[in-house]
């Protein structure tokens, strides 16, 4: 069992709440609203220019050139993430300015500046566990809801299915999941775990919070 798992069965309840969420499953039943799927595409994009931030910083807390191009291998994939969130968007007339001009939720300020708040006053392991629900959780979800539904030729929301559940992300996914497990080996104590837990189940807890402030946006 690696790190991940560990903080995964640790705080399998906060965990659960995010990877099954009702905004996940009406997206897997193609039931989720269009109106949800747009709040919360407008607010992901905003979500990412700020983890965009915090794989930056993830690089300046690097003192190992490996944990720098692991950064920066994160930063890439953030930016390749937009440019899905542009191309969705712009299927209803939104421009790339008028999304970086909606304001940001507060479910999306609280999650992000919850992530950069653990990076500037912990270390590199405290910013990458506070990173993995989004970054590996997000493949989880997108190749569990592929799995389920098979063929997603017809399906409403393929697209972001598709780019979660692909070998890009999946790659990216596992990458991310590899570097954590080294850097815990490095400076992980049993002691420290608890500590660990406690952001991971805060972040998922955020990452939920966020699936719910796209079902309330189209209430």
């Amino acid at each position: 069992m690696d790190i991940f798992d560990r903080l995964k069965a640790a705080r399998a309840g906060q965990w659960n709440r995010y990877v099954d969420h009702d905004f996940v499953r009406q997206m897997g039943e193609g039931t989720l609203s269009e109106a949800a799927f747009r709040t919360y595409l407008v607010q992901d994009y905003l979500f990412l220019i700020q983890f965009a931030r915090a794989w930056a910083l993830a690089a300046y807390k690097s003192r190992l050139p490996a944990d720098i191009r692991a950064a920066q291998a994160g930063l890439a994939a953030i930016l390749d993430e937009t440019e899905l969130h542009l191309r969705l968007c712009a299927r209803w007339g939104l421009t790339e300015a008028d999304i970086q001009a909606a304001p940001e939720h507060q479910a999306t300020v609280a999650y992000t500046r919850y992530v950069l708040d653990c990076g500037a006053a912990g270390d590199l392991l405290e910013l990458h566990v506070a990173l993995a629900p989004c970054v590996i959780g997000y493949a989880e979800i997108g190749r569990t809801l592929a799995q389920r539904i098979g063929d997603l030729s017809q399906h409403p929301y393929r697209e972001w299915i598709g780019e979660y559940a692909g070998e890009g992300y999946q790659a990216v996914a596992a990458n991310a999941r590899k570097h954590l497990d080294e850097l815990a080996a490095r400076s992980m104590t049993e002691q420290r775990f608890v500590e660990l837990a406690g952001i991971f189940g805060q972040a998922s807890s955020l990452e939920a919070d966020f699936w719910q402030m796209g079902l309330d946006g189209a209430a």
